[in-house]
């Protein structure tokens, strides 16, 4: 048997119960979205009004809480220090330095020099000064040192100072008569024996090279068989010293 094309089938269906059928599913699935479409729009509502007050409270009230510290809080720039009058820069030297004072004492004269000696008078050595070798004296009759020179000059001649000094005693000796002793400098003295009775200076006094310390004598009784002379010593730090190693050479 021929079967009928597919539309035919479908026209007689839709004829029959099939029209009665496809209207019922129709109406049934508008009914479905009307609801869906109704609780859809119900449920949109509410969640706008709930959601419009809290968007206003979390919108407004905490930002602008939230910026008003922000700008209070924000730190002024420190000014700018302006330097003191103590922080300028010193002035600079002067290029060419102050000449240096010079002291006082390196202007004044210098004074008399320790070794400026001079002779204490005029005359010939008539004996030397001999500690190493034994030398006969006329007066004790033998051999013996002899610890100065002995200058030859008439009774009563003057003698000075050989050398700056201060006059360390004036004594009376047993063998060498009338003694005057003259410290000077760098620990050197001078002995002056066989003097006059009475010297011109006394122990103490200050006395400059060429000063007349008093004049030939004969009280020196160990040397009194020679002819009258001035018996000269000369001591360095208590040593004794040969005197023409001070004196100058006689012209």
């Amino acid at each position: 048997m021929k079967r009928k094309p597919i539309l035919e089938r479908v026209g007689d269906f839709m004829e029959g119960r099939g029209f009665y059928i496809v209207l019922t599913l129709c109406v049934a699935a508008i009914g479905i979205s009307g609801y869906y479409l109704f609780s859809s729009l119900q449920t949109g509502g509410e969640e706008t009004a709930v959601s419009a007050p809290t968007q206003v409270v979390v919108a407004v009230s905490p930002t602008v809480e939230a910026v008003k510290p922000t700008v209070t809080a924000s730190p002024t720039p420190s000014a700018t220090p302006t330097p003191t009058p103590s922080e300028a820069p010193s002035a600079a030297p002067s290029a060419t330095p102050a000449p240096a004072q010079t002291p006082a004492e390196e202007t004044t004269a210098p004074a008399q020099a320790a070794d400026f000696f001079i002779w204490p008078l005029r005359g010939q050595v008539v004996a030397d000064w001999s500690l190493e070798v034994l030398a006969y004296d006329e007066t004790m009759g033998d051999w013996r040192t002899h610890s100065g020179i002995d200058i030859s000059a008439p009774v009563g001649t003057e003698v000075m100072a050989v050398a700056n000094g201060t006059v360390a005693s004036v004594e009376q000796d047993d063998l060498m008569g009338t003694t005057v002793t003259i410290a000077h400098a760098d620990g050197v003295e001078s002995i002056y024996a066989n003097l006059a009775a009475v010297p011109t200076v006394e122990a103490g006094d200050q006395v400059q090279v060429g000063d007349i310390i008093g004049a030939t004598g004969t009280t020196a009784a160990a040397e009194s068989a020679r002819a009258p002379h001035l018996h000269l010593e000369m001591r360095k730090d208590g040593e004794s010293v040969d005197p023409l190693s001070y004196l100058p050479e006689q012209s």
